[in-house]
C-alpha cells in the first residue's frame, strides 16, 4: 500500500488537443544545504516536508551538528566534504546557512554556472522566517489543546464530582462510626476515590502542558490510541458508542508522543461528535510495505464533498460559534507532516468518515559520508 497524501505534487498544464489538458508533473527543485546548525536544521525540517523540493544533501564541518543527525533520520545524504556535495549533477539551488562571511565567495567560485545561491543576509532572513513559522505552529497547537480542555469541562466536572461526593458521604459516616473494622474499610474507599480524582488531574495536566518530550522518541501507537480514548471521554460521552479495536501488535513510530496524543484525541473526539445518536468507533493499526497505518473511522454524519477539500485549512470549521477553533485538523496535518507522514480522509454523507494516517516504518539508515 502506498502512503496517502493530501498534498499532491506540483504540476503544470499542457494542451494536448482541443479541449484537453494533460497534467504534467513539474520537476522538483534540487537543493543542497551548507551548514547544519540551528538554521540548517530548521531549514531541512521544513524543506523535507515540501513535495516540490528534493534535498540532495547537507554538509557541515562539525560532524556532531544537529542538522546532520536529523538528515540521517530522514535518509538525506550527509557529506563530510563540501565539494562532493556541490558536484551532484543538476543541483538547482545551494543554500548557505553557515553565517560564515567568507563562505559566499567560496561557493560562487565552486558552484556550476546557472546554479542559484542563497547566502548572507538573505539566508539568515529565510532561517529566521522558518524558525518563526515553527514557533507559530507550536503556539497554535498549544492554543488548540487549551480550547479542547475547555470543552472537556462538563465531563471533567462529572468525573470528579462522583468521587468527591463519595468522599463526602464516607467522611460524614466516619464521624459517627465506632466499629474499627468499618472505619478501616471506609477509609480505604476514601483512599481509592482520592486516587481516581488524582488520576483525572494527572491526565489533564500531562495533556495541557507544552510539548517537552523528545520529538524523535519511539512512540507505541496502540498504547497512545488507548490513552487518547481515555482522555477524549472527558469531552464526549462514549456511553452510546461501540468501540472496536483492530491493533497490529508492537507498532511504533518516531515522533513526539505529546503531539501524536493530541492528533489521536482530536480525531477520536471529532468522530464521536459526528455520531450524536450513537454508532461505531473503529481504531485500526497495521503495517504494510514499510508503512505504519493508523485508521480512525466512525459511522456518523460524514463530510459533504463540497467542503472535504477545505477541512485542513486553518480556522475552517462547521461547528457553531464557540464550539470549535477551526485549528484541529490544521494542527493534525502539521504534526503528521513534521513526523514525515501523510493523512487522508474518506467520507460519505450519512455513512461515516475514515481518517487514515501513514508513517514510514523506521528502518536502518545508510548514510552517505564522503571521506576527506
Amino acid at each position: 500500500m502506498k502512503p496517502l497524501s493530501t498534498n499532491p505534487s506540483a504540476a503544470t498544464d499542457r494542451e494536448v488537443g482541443v479541449g484537453e489538458i494533460e497534467r504534467v508533473p513539474s520537476p522538483r527543485t534540487k537543493v543542497a544545504i551548507i551548514g547544519a546548525g540551528r538554521g540548517g536544521t530548521a531549514l531541512l525540517d521544513l524543506l523535507h516536508q515540501l513535495r516540490t523540493i528534493h534535498v540532495v544533501g547537507i554538509t557541515d564541518s562539525n560532524q556532531a551538528a544537529p542538522g546532520l543527525r536529523l538528515a540521517r533520520e530522514l535518509n538525506v545524504p550527509v557529506f563530510a566534504v563540501m565539494t562532493d556535495l556541490l558536484e551532484i549533477p543538476a543541483v538547482n539551488l545551494v543554500m548557505d546557512v553557515t553565517e560564515d562571511p567568507a563562505m559566499e565567495q567560496i561557493l560562487r567560485q565552486q558552484i556550476p554556472s546557472g546554479t542559484g545561491l542563497l547566502s548572507g543576509p538573505a539566508s539568515r532572513l529565510l532561517c529566521d522566517l522558518v524558525e518563526h513559522e515553527s514557533l507559530l505552529r507550536s503556539e497554535l497547537l498549544h492554543t488548540d489543546k487549551l480550547a479542547e480542555i475547555g470543552s472537556f469541562a462538563a465531563g471533567i466536572a462529572h468525573d470528579m464530582n462522583n468521587p468527591l461526593q463519595l468522599i463526602l458521604g464516607l467522611a460524614e459516616n466516619l464521624m459517627e462510626e465506632n466499629d474499627l473494622k468499618t472505619v478501616h474499610l471506609q477509609a480505604q474507599d476514601i483512599i481509592e476515590a482520592v486516587k481516581r480524582t488524582t488520576a483525572i488531574c494527572r491526565d489533564l495536566t500531562s495533556y495541557s502542558r507544552r510539548t517537552s518530550t523528545d520529538p524523535n522518541s519511539a512512540v507505541p501507537i496502540n498504547a497512545k490510541l488507548d490513552e487518547a480514548l481515555k482522555i477524549a471521554r472527558y469531552a464526549v460521552g462514549l456511553q452510546d458508542i461501540e468501540v472496536r479495536k483492530a491493533y497490529w501488535p508492537d507498532l511504533t513510530v518516531i515522533g513526539s508522543p505529546d503531539e501524536l496524543l493530541h492528533v489521536f484525541i482530536n480525531l477520536i473526539t471529532n468522530a464521536v461528535q459526528a455520531m450524536e445518536g450513537g454508532g461505531v468507533l473503529t481504531l485500526t493499526t497495521a503495517t504494510m510495505d514499510q508503512t505504519t497505518i493508523i485508521k480512525i473511522s466512525d459511522t456518523g454524519s460524514g463530510i459533504s464533498p463540497e467542503i472535504r477539500d477545505r477541512i485542513f485549512e486553518p480556522f475552517f470549521t462547521t461547528k457553531p460559534p464557540g464550539k470549535g477553533t477551526g485549528l484541529g485538523l490544521y494542527n493534525i496535518k502539521n504534526v503528521v507532516h513534521r513526523m514525515h507522514g501523510t493523512i487522508d480522509v474518506e467520507s460519505r454523507p450519512e455513512q461515516g468518515t475514515s481518517f487514515t494516517i501513514n508513517f514510514p516504518t523506521k528502518t536502518e539508515t545508510h548514510n552517505r559520508t564522503c571521506p576527506p
